[in-house]
């Protein structure tokens, strides 16, 4: 079971600028003729579910997510071509009902991806594909390193005693070997380098605090979390912070296609 974080989905689409930028990307590179089935993984604000569902103006897109208040945000962008389902992304059930599967910025928060790509094929009609990105080895390096820092401090360790890490970041090569064992064929994985410099510390910051540090928080007590959260805010500006004022943070994505 994929764990359900508190994520705040009015906030999160206000800081996801970086992963709509990617999600836009994939949904141009979509070769659709218009009346195709296509389940959005992770849908998250909707904002690409809608992108999606104008490019099948004649088919459907249903989107899905783990989290109530995503899906709230969410339905302020539906059309009469669109649905969405409050479901864990690893509870897939679905039999042969869709042309597309896409996710964008999503499946790393998934543990289990051979049962997932298990699902996913089940999923698709025969001849329809998966198009997927997600977070890499070597994702938000700079981010991570500071968090396990900040959990290891004498005032934070007792409550991290048993907290599973909570994402799933392969190489390329990795992945293509969990890809080999399944059944889809035609499959390509690849990865990208989208590092970026923050103009401002805000933006890194929002960043962060509406998606990566959430997991980290769900374990705290309420008056810790706002200790802690300052305690990596610092030193993630710190450990950024570059000669122009810049801040710096790696972005690795692995990028999936892969046909039924």
């Amino acid at each position: 079971m994929h764990t359900e974080y508190p994520f705040d989905g009015k906030k999160y689409e206000k800081a996801s600028q970086c992963q709509r930028g990617w999600g836009t990307e994939l949904v141009d590179e979509l070769r659709l003729n218009g009346d195709e089935a296509i389940l959005d993984l992770g849908c998250g604000s909707g904002v690409l579910t809608r992108a999606l569902a104008e490019r099948v103006p004649r088919g459907r897109v249903v989107g899905i997510d783990s989290s109530r208040s995503m899906l709230e945000a969410a339905r302020a962008h539906k059309t009469e071509n669109m649905e969405f389902e409050l479901l864990d992304i690893t509870e897939l059930m679905f039999d042969a009902e869709f042309d597309v599967v896409f996710s964008n910025a999503v499946l790393h928060w998934v543990l289990n991806h051979e049962q997932l790509l298990r699902r996913i094929y089940n999923a698709l009609k025969p001849g329809g594909f998966l198009r997927v990105q997600f977070g890499a080895d070597g994702n938000v390096i700079n981010f991570i390193e500071v968090a396990r820092d900040v959990m290891k401090l004498p005032a934070y360790t007792p409550y991290f005693i048993g907290f599973r890490w909570p994402w799933y970041m392969p190489t390329p090569a990795e992945y293509e070997k969990v890809l080999s064992r399944t059944e889809f064929r035609n499959y390509r994985v690849w990865g990208e380098n989208k590092d970026r410099y923050f103009s401002e510390e805000r933006t890194l910051i929002s960043m962060v605090e509406e998606a990566g540090i959430v997991p980290f928080l769900a374990v705290l007590p309420e008056d810790v979390k706002q200790v802690f959260s300052k305690a990596v805010f610092e030193r993630l500006i710190a450990k950024t912070k570059q000669p122009d004022g810049r801040c710096f943070e790696t972005f690795r994505r692995i990028n999936v296609y892969a046909e039924k």
